[in-house]
Order: structure tokens, then C-alpha cells, then sequence
């Protein structure tokens, strides 16, 4: 079968509106991820905030208790059906990660075994078919067929093929598979 490699943090887990969640509660402001098209986070806040933002990685709450994007589930179950699917995940930038973002993977998709979850770095290692992931760094390293996720970063990018949401990737990935 034909393998799929998905990207986790603001692909199947929203960790974009956990800390925005966390930055409005702390400092008193009402960013959405609107305010964020074309942009990072960095771009908006003062400076001095730069090292409390990054704190919140260090609190294995925050992979914890992500909100998983909506239709993930049934879409990546479906897609399960007609290709090898992987989670994979730049976990090495952020260590404290591993254990919250394994109970995360096994509470929500319990159907993708843990053999087939990736804690790396860089995903140009990754040997599937497909990887679809937001960040534009790891879509150039990767020596598949790229597939970008649309979040507010990324927005402005033009070079891969395009995802929205999870219909999207259903229909890109089981359309013609579901007449054939």
C-alpha cells in the first residue's frame, strides 16, 4: 500500500489555538488565528514575550490537552483503509513532548498503532510516498510528494499541493479510490 506521512502539531492536534489560549489568558490580549495570516506569532508580540511563549512547550500540559482538527479522525480511519499511515513529528525540538504527545496519539487515534508513530526531526528522513504537514520547512526537505496544510503561516505558500482541511485531504487521497 501507498504510505502517508501526517504531521502532527496543527495538522491532526490545533496546538496553534493552545497557545494562543495560553498567551491571551497570561498577557490580556485577543489574538486570533486570524490576526496570524501570513505571519508567526513572533511577528505580533512584543519582544519581551518571546521567552515566556517558548516556556509553554516546556509544560507537558500543553500536548496533553490538545483539541484534535476537525474530521482528522474519520478522515485519517478512512484513508487507513487504502494506505499506510504515519504520524510523524518534529519532536526533538521540544524533548518534554514525547510522553504527552504519545497518550495524545493513543487517546485519539487509537487505531494508527504506535509502530507507526515518528518522533524526529528533520522529516527529509521519512520514506512514505506523502507527507502532509504545515510547515514549509519540512515540505523541502522531504523527497516525496508534498503536501501542505493550510494554517495561518504558511497561507502565502505556492510551490506544494494544497490542503485545507480534512475533506480536502479526503478528496485528494480517496476520491477516485471510492469510484473505483
Amino acid at each position: 500500500m501507498p504510505r502517508i506521512a501526517i504531521d502532527m502539531d496543527e495538522v491532526i492536534a490545533d496546538a496553534l489555538e493552545e497557545y494562543l489560549s495560553r498567551y491571551n489568558a497570561e498577557f490580556g490580549q485577543k489574538l486570533k488565528k486570524k490576526d496570524l495570516l501570513g505571519k508567526r506569532l513572533a511577528d505580533l508580540v512584543p519582544s519581551k514575550h518571546w521567552p515566556r511563549l517558548d516556556s509553554y512547550f516546556d509544560d507537558e500540559s500543553f500536548f496533553r490537552n490538545l483539541k484534535v482538527m476537525e474530521d482528522s479522525q474519520d478522515v485519517i480511519r478512512d484513508l487507513s483503509a487504502h494506505y499506510d499511515i504515519y504520524i510523524v513529528t518534529a519532536a526533538m525540538e521540544i524533548p518534554c513532548s514525547f510522553a504527552p504527545k504519545f497518550e495524545w496519539l493513543r487517546r485519539h487515534f487509537p487505531f494508527i498503532p504506535p509502530d507507526n508513530y515518528v518522533f524526529c526531526g528533520n522529516k527529509g528522513v521519512i520514506a512514505t510516498d506523502f507527507l502532509i504537514d504545515d510547515s514549509v520547512y519540512q515540505l523541502e526537505r522531504f523527497r516525496g510528494q508534498a503536501v501542505i496544510y493550510t494554517s495561518p503561516r504558511n497561507v502565502n505558500e505556492k510551490r506544494f499541493p494544497r490542503v485545507n482541511n480534512w475533506n480536502d485531504v479526503r478528496e485528494m487521497f480517496l476520491k477516485d479510490l471510492v469510484l473505483a
